[in-house]
C-alpha cells in the first residue's frame, strides 16, 4: 500500500500532525493508463490515438500525395523450412526491430506486417515535408542495416523494396484487432514495385525519380511488365547526392579504390 503523507507542525505546544492518505489505487490507475496509451501508440499513429479518445467514431483521411513502402524477404518460405520456429521469429523480430528504428528516425510511420513484408509510409502530418526524400534515405539505410546482419549473423537474408508516391486513403477499421490501414493506387503500385523488384534493391517509377532528381542518385533498370498495369520503365535509388550534387556511392568507391 502507498501512502501520501503530510506534515503539519504544531510548534506552540511542541509536537508534529502527520496525515496520511492512502493512494494505492490511484497509483495503479494511472500505471494502467500509461500501459495502455504506450499499447495504443504501438499500434495506431499519435494523432490518430488522440482523435480515438476524443470519441471520433469514423476516422477515414484522404491524403493527395503520401509515399508508401513494401520490403519483402527474399526467399521467405524456403527459409521457414530450414531454419527453426524460435529462429525464424527471432530474424524477423530482429530485422523487423531495425527498421521500427529507422521509422523513427525518419519520422515515418510503420503501418504493419504482413507476414515476412514490412510496410511503412510517409506524409500522414507527422513528418512534415520531405517525405518522398525521407522514406529514400530510409530505404538505403535498411539495405545498409540489412547488410551488416548478413555480416554479422552470417545469416543470407535479402530483401526486395518497392516505393511509390501519389495520393491515398488511410483510416481504422475493425472492432476487435483494429488497425490503422491505407488504401488506393499508391499503395497498390508501391506493392507492384517491390514484388517486380531485384534482390537488395529498391524500386520506383517516374513519378518518384522525378521527386528525387535533386536529392538521389537513381539508375534506370528498364521496361518491367507490371502486373494489371502493363509494360513501364522503373528505376533503382542508388544513393543520396552530396551537397555538391555528387552520387555518395560513386564518390565512397572512388575513395576505397584510391585508399
Amino acid at each position: 500500500r502507498t501512502f501520501s503523507l503530510l506534515v503539519v507542525g504544531v510548534f506552540e505546544f511542541g509536537f508534529i500532525n502527520l496525515y496520511g492518505t492512502e493512494i494505492t489505487a490511484s497509483l495503479e490507475l494511472e500505471k494502467a493508463h500509461a500501459e495502455n496509451e504506450l499499447l495504443l501508440l504501438n499500434i495506431l499513429p499519435a494523432a490518430i490515438a488522440d482523435r480515438l479518445k476524443q470519441g471520433e467514431g469514423l476516422i477515414a483521411d484522404k491524403f493527395d500525395d503520401m509515399s508508401v513502402l513494401f520490403a519483402d524477404v527474399v526467399g521467405f518460405t524456403q527459409m521457414s523450412q530450414n531454419m527453426s520456429p524460435s529462429d525464424l521469429v527471432e530474424m524477423l523480430n530482429t530485422v523487423f526491430s531495425l527498421f521500427d528504428n529507422i521509422a523513427d528516425k525518419y519520422k515515418l510511420e510503420k503501418i504493419k506486417t504482413i507476414g515476412d513484408a514490412y510496410m511503412v509510409a510517409g506524409g500522414l502530418g507527422t513528418d512534415g515535408d520531405g517525405h518522398v526524400q525521407n522514406m529514400a534515405d530510409m530505404s538505403i539505410e535498411m539495405l545498409e542495416l540489412l547488410a551488416g546482419y548478413r555480416k554479422d549473423t552470417g545469416i543470407d537474408i535479402q530483401i526486395r523494396i518497392g516505393m511509390h508516391t501519389g495520393p491515398a486513403v488511410a483510416g481504422v477499421v475493425g472492432l476487435k484487432k483494429f488497425i490503422y490501414d491505407l488504401w488506393g493506387d499508391t499503395v497498390n503500385m508501391a506493392s507492384r514495385m517491390e514484388s517486380t523488384g531485384v534482390p537488395d534493391r529498391i524500386q520506383v517509377l517516374e513519378s518518384t525519380r522525378a521527386k528525387l532528381a535533386e536529392t538521389h542518385a537513381l539508375e534506370e533498370r528498364g521496361i518491367v511488365d507490371i502486373k494489371g498495369i502493363g509494360p513501364l520503365t522503373t528505376y533503382f535509388i542508388r544513393s543520396r547526392l552530396d551537397s555538391n550534387g555528387a552520387d555518395v556511392a560513386t564518390t565512397t568507391q572512388e575513395k576505397q579504390a584510391t585508399s
